[in-house]
């Protein structure tokens, strides 16, 4: 997408609007972690660092964006209410930092951690 200002054509990355939904993402009560995936392990691997945007996947075309959110949830939380509250919080975080529209933001539950000494 692009924004077309008096100067120029301001152009974000869909690696940007990954980071947003990231950020967004963790903030959100009841959510543990992200979930990686091949790509962030071998980032971690061979570059010895995580990938800012660690288990979430953002793309965009002329009507906007779309991203994909790869969350473990925490234990005994309500799933659906969790998802929902990721989706307003990516949705708001993105719009409010580049103005672009959001057209979906899928939800893809990986896991649920279990606390340290229930997990035993």
């Amino acid at each position: 997408m692009a924004n077309e200002q008096s100067n120029g054509i301001i152009r974000v990355s869909d690696e940007v609007v990954a980071v947003l939904a990231a950020n967004a993402t963790l903030k959100t009560k009841g959510v543990a972690d992200l979930a990686g995936d091949f790509t962030n392990a071998l980032s971690k691997s061979i570059l010895g660092k995580e990938l800012l945007s660690k288990g979430v996947k953002a793309s965009q075309n002329e009507e906007g964006v779309i991203v994909d959110v790869f969350v473990i949830v925490e234990y005994r939380v309500n799933i659906p209410s969790v998802a929902w509250d990721i989706q307003e919080n990516v949705k708001n975080e993105i719009t409010s930092m580049t103005g672009l529209k959001v057209n979906a933001v899928n939800i893809n539950i990986q896991g649920v951690q279990m606390p340290e000494e229930e997990a035993r």
